[in-house]
């Protein structure tokens, strides 16, 4: 008889600048069945009106992310426009030692850091159509100041640069 095919579990980092639905992405995933194991980014700002708990965000207090910091708890974690992000370790480790595959999401600079600690892990860059139509999403979202809309828009500019560097 044959012997089923037994492979390394992957882990799926899904990144590209902000706005550009990767948080759509995850959703519509989500509903599918495709069998992966889905690690919930850890932030210290402040919740949105329509975010969940636990869904969309683990919010933590700064005092707590840093002590996940102090005790090697993330797995990366970057400042994004003033805001801590992390990925937590935990979550990826368990499900990866489980044989499960796993799919996480963060910004250009948490995907080259998880890169370097895991090389063999597979990146996923999310590229809008085009500048003006992730501006005009930006601007949908009503979430940022005019200057801070600036910022992001620059700052997507850079990351998009960043392209050959994914797999």
């Amino acid at each position: 008889s044959l012997l089923p095919l037994h492979r390394k579990p992957s882990l799926f980092i899904l990144s590209g600048p902000s706005g550009v639905g990767k948080d759509a992405i995850l959703h519509k995933l989500r509903e599918t069945s495709l069998p992966l194991n889905y690690v919930i980014t850890m932030t210290t700002r402040t919740r949105r009106e329509r975010e969940r708990e636990n869904v969309d965000y683990i919010f933590a207090s700064k005092e707590h992310f840093q002590e996940l910091i102090d005790n090697n708890g993330l797995l990366e974690y970057a400042n994004v426009y003033g805001n801590l992000y992390g990925v937590p370790r935990d979550q990826v480790e368990e499900a990866l030692d489980k044989g499960h595959d796993v799919i996480v999401k963060v910004d250009v600079q948490g995907a080259e850091n998880i890169k370097r600690i895991k090389p063999d892990s597979i990146s996923i860059f999310l590229m809008p159509s085009s500048l003006s139509e992730l501006s005009k999403r930006l601007k949908q979202r009503r979430t940022e100041s005019h200057e801070a809309l600036e910022i992001r828009i620059k700052t997507a500019s850079e990351e998009m640069e960043k392209l050959p560097e994914f797999d």
